[in-house]
């Protein structure tokens, strides 16, 4: 007799996934789907900056090639750092001025506390009101309601 089939793995539904995405920031940032749903909700309230920052600082840090870090750090520093950045997060003096003494001679963690800074914002402010969006609990309601007709049938 064949050995029954086994059972690879636990398959979230979509709405298990939606709604995880509340679980914590990082839940929501790890996931394609909530990325986009929270850059789409951070556009709509003019900050979709920090998020892009964060991404950017996050490829960043896996860069390997001394030649890449530099550029790549100036290009950071260009858009999102320096005074008037096309991207210009809201970060503290002190931080900005840390960086601008230091993008000469760029590190893999030259951006660190901007990003810790920035992701405390996203954390603390904007993803508390993502959850409490008309966006969020619209998708949320809406993969529900896919899955409730997907098992009706089965009733």
């Amino acid at each position: 007799m064949p050995p029954p089939p086994k059972i690879c793995c636990f398959h979230r539904s979509n709405t298990e996934e939606t709604l995880a995405w509340s679980d914590s920031v990082d839940t929501l940032l790890a996931n394609k789907d909530g990325l986009a749903a929270f850059r789409k909700f951070l556009k709509s309230e003019f900050s979709e900056e920090n998020v892009e920052f964060w991404l950017a600082c996050e490829d960043f840090k896996k860069t390997t090639s001394s030649t890449k870090i530099a550029a790549k750090a100036q290009k950071i520093y260009a858009d999102f750092i320096e005074p008037d950045a096309p991207k210009e997060i809201n970060i503290d003096f002190h931080t900005r001025n840390h960086i601008s003494q230091n993008i000469s001679e760029p590190t893999l963690s030259c951006f660190d506390d901007a990003q810790r800074l920035i992701y405390s914002l996203m954390a603390k402010d904007s993803f508390p009101r993502f959850l409490r969006s008309k966006e969020y609990k619209d998708l949320a309601k809406k993969q529900d309601n896919r899955n409730d007709k997907r098992w009706l049938p089965f009733l």
